[in-house]
């Protein structure tokens, strides 16, 4: 069983820095492209930084120049270093990842969301 867990979130000041984690773990061929989400209080889930498996990645306007998505292949780890922040960046923040089974299908997971706080 393939599962996606995040972990770092926490509540910060405006214009500091965060930095989560998305570890996978279980049996799978490949991970093919990463991605974190976010979803704030009454709206719906919206990405905010994607990451191809060659390490190709492109960003929310909102967050570009302040947010940097990374993988680390050879631990399944994909991260999302934050800086400056903003209280609109208060979210629950999810990973998501394409990812071959050992039979060979492409899936899509979601991790379980970790919140993320940045007070004002």
């Amino acid at each position: 069983q393939v599962q996606l867990v995040e972990t770092g979130g926490g509540l910060v000041q405006a214009g500091g820095s965060l930095r989560i984690s998305c570890s996978v773990s279980g049996s799978f061929q490949t991970i093919n492209g990463m991605a974190w989400y976010r979803q704030r209080p009454g709206e719906e889930r919206e990405l905010v930084a994607f990451i191809s498996s060659g390490r190709s990645t492109n960003y929310a306007d909102s967050v570009k120049g302040r947010f940097t998505i990374s993988r680390d292949n050879a631990n399944d780890t994909m991260y999302l270093q934050m800086n400056s922040m903003k209280p609109e960046d208060t979210a629950v923040y999810y990973c998501n990842g394409d990812i071959r089974s050992v039979s060979g299908v492409l899936y899509h997971y979601w991790g379980q969301g970790i919140q993320v706080t940045v007070s004002s």
